[in-house]
């Protein structure tokens, strides 16, 4: 392995897949790709939902052949000898393949068994991993049992049981909190460092991008742009910038203002009191106008994420295909007069347990009317369950619950007509059209005749849905579109969003809260989960949870102030923080107490 220079070396690249009707062309899921993979190093696949990472982390592993063009994997031809291939690899896909009826322990000794891994060497491979995964303690417990970012500690785990000479790892952080983020990536870079691993990772996270050695842009199954993360955020240096909102102005009202100015502006997003933006201009007094009285942008240093916007504003302008990647709407720059005090929910010490085991403990808060509230927490927190009684889905043990007006422990049924829900995963019927899915699920809703086609077209004009698309074959990001468009079919008083985002790009992620942020705008109620901290800005007010208690509560400034760091408008580090102390605290009261 040492003298082998490229793990991974791809020429005029191509794979097309059948359309399933006639009439309708081939899929071009990678188009004439070349690239070049060096050994020894992390390389990370980043690009829009769709843009071929998933299908080319597949042909590296021997699971789809190229249709056309060549593709050396660790020096041997893919199409030829795939299984020689997949002998010394090691693949964790996007939904990987735990026994959620089996223990941490079976799942791995299922792993080994499937490898061949003597009982010599797993016992040795299983000790190290249990300890770098932190699950040591919970080799017995059931997979199924297990949290989000337990899970996918575990399934890295079952996929290193073996000592691969490559690793290919598709967003392996989904769905996972900071911490447990933290802890993957220092497992994925000490692995590399002692065993000189050679890691493909495809990421939504630029943050992930930016520790990797090369980054390689992918747009519509090509390469916009590779080189080191420092090489590509180069590309827009001179054209960031950063400004205050003025007095009573909301940051995502302000990025809504900017984001319509689609002549100067690029991209815009919330960070800390400030909204970062990337303009066309390199003289930012040439576009002052734009901007809010007695307000003043200023330079900023780049990251790669603008870089990766940049690079995908100027493919779709490239490309003609017409699609902008926010919707203009002049009613979202102000403020709809809503009554922003009256509490639409009311929850007073909620409790909720599971046998003897407490999920929520006595959590009590209130939320108005149009705002955004952010309840955020680690993998088994208990911001789930929280979400879940809040929705009428689960039944709280004690305390007090009000919805809409509704008392929930009373009238469940009722209330749930005044909300929509999106769940964490794909809950819709995947066989039926984006069409046929909010027909069926508007009359789910009671809605009929005119009224039902004239909301089902307001929603696929506001989501950029092709109705007649088949809803199980839409990229991630679409398919958390349409899942939103179904949740808001019948106009409800309040929306709750479980983790709406996971999974998909920066672009859809921008477009996709710049929507929730009209919503709140016009009086709608906005409930989120999220593990992407800088969403967190986007909301009124944030509470963060861990072991079932409250930690913070308030706006994202006072939370970030709560922590206590240097870096005030870094969120993903003060939310680190509050939970860091908390725990630290916890095991000092108890071995206080013996």
């Amino acid at each position: 392995m040492s003298e082998l220079i490229n793990v991974v070396e791809a020429q005029n690249l191509s794979c097309h897949f059948k359309a399933e009707q006639k009439n309708q062309s081939d899929i071009i899921a990678i188009d004439q790709l070349n690239l070049t993979l060096k050994s020894g190093q992390i390389s990370a696949l980043v690009g829009p939902d769709g843009a071929g990472k998933s299908t080319f982390l597949r042909m590296i592993a021997g699971l789809y052949a190229p249709t056309s063009g060549s593709l050396q994997v660790l020096g041997i031809d893919v199409e030829k000898h795939p299984q020689q291939i997949q002998d010394q690899i090691s693949y964790m896909p996007q939904k990987f393949g735990l026994y959620e009826d089996l223990s941490v322990q079976e799942n791995l000794d299922l792993y080994a068994d499937l490898h061949g891994i003597s009982h010599e060497m797993r016992q040795e491979r299983f000790a190290r991993l249990l300890s770098i995964t932190d699950l040591t303690r919970f080799t017995d417990r059931l997979a199924g049992n297990l949290s989000g970012g337990m899970k996918q500690k575990l399934g890295l785990a079952c996929t290193l049981v073996r000592s691969p000479q490559l690793l290919l790892l598709d967003e392996p952080s989904v769905g996972v909190d900071p911490l447990s983020r933290r802890d993957l990536w220092k497992i994925i870079e000490e692995l590399v460092k002692q065993e000189q691993l050679s890691v493909i990772i495809s990421t939504a996270y630029m943050d992930e991008a930016e520790r990797c050695d090369q980054v390689f842009v992918m747009y519509q199954g090509r390469i916009l742009q590779q080189g080191t993360p420092l090489e590509i955020t180069s590309l827009v240096q001179g054209l960031t910038w950063q400004i205050k909102p003025p007095a009573q102005m909301k940051s995502r009202v302000l990025q809504a203002h900017l984001l319509e100015q689609t002549q100067d502006i690029i991209d815009a997003v919330p960070k800390g009191d400030l909204v970062r933006f990337i303009s066309f201009q390199s003289n930012i007094e040439k576009i002052k106008h734009i901007f809010p009285e007695n307000t003043q942008a200023v330079s900023r240093e780049a990251e790669l994420e603008d870089a990766f916007m940049m690079l995908l504003h100027k493919a779709n302008t490239e490309a003609n295909t017409g699609t902008q990647l926010y919707e203009n709407n002049q009613s979202s720059s102000t403020d709809t007069e809503i009554d922003t005090n009256e509490p639409v929910i009311v929850v007073k010490d909620l409790v909720r347990k599971f046998g003897e085991f407490t999920a929520v403990a006595n959590t009590s808060f209130e939320v108005k009317r149009g705002e955004i509230f952010g309840l955020l927490g680690p993998n088994g927190a208990g911001k789930t369950t929280t979400f879940r009684m809040l929705c009428g889905l689960l039944p709280a043990t004690s305390g007090f619950l009000e919805v809409a007006g509704v008392n929930l422990r009373h009238a469940r049924a009722k209330a749930r007509g005044k909300i929509g829900y999106v769940s964490q995963k794909f809950a819709l019927y995947s066989n039926l059209s984006v069409r046929e899915n909010l027909t069926f699920f508007a009359g789910a809703y009671g809605l009929c005749g005119k009224t039902l086609k004239q909301h089902i077209a307001k929603v696929l004009k506001q989501f950029n849905l092709d109705e007649n698309a088949n809803s199980g074959d839409l990229p991630g990001g679409y398919k958390q579109r349409l899942s939103m468009a179904v949740a808001l079919v019948h106009e409800p008083e309040i929306v709750f969003l479980d983790e709406p985002t996971s999974g998909i790009d920066p672009v859809a992620r921008r477009s996709f809260w710049y929507s929730i942020g009209e919503l709140a705008n016009k009086g709608i109620t906005v409930i989120v989960t999220t593990h992407f901290m800088e969403e967190a800005e986007y909301c009124d007010r944030i509470a963060i949870q861990d072991a079932g208690k409250m930690l913070a509560l308030g706006s994202p400034k006072q939370v970030r102030e709560q922590a206590g760091l240097n870096n005030v408008h870094d969120m993903n580090s003060a939310f680190i923080a509050i939970v860091e102390q908390a725990r630290e605290k916890s095991r000092q009261n108890k071995v206080e107490a013996g």
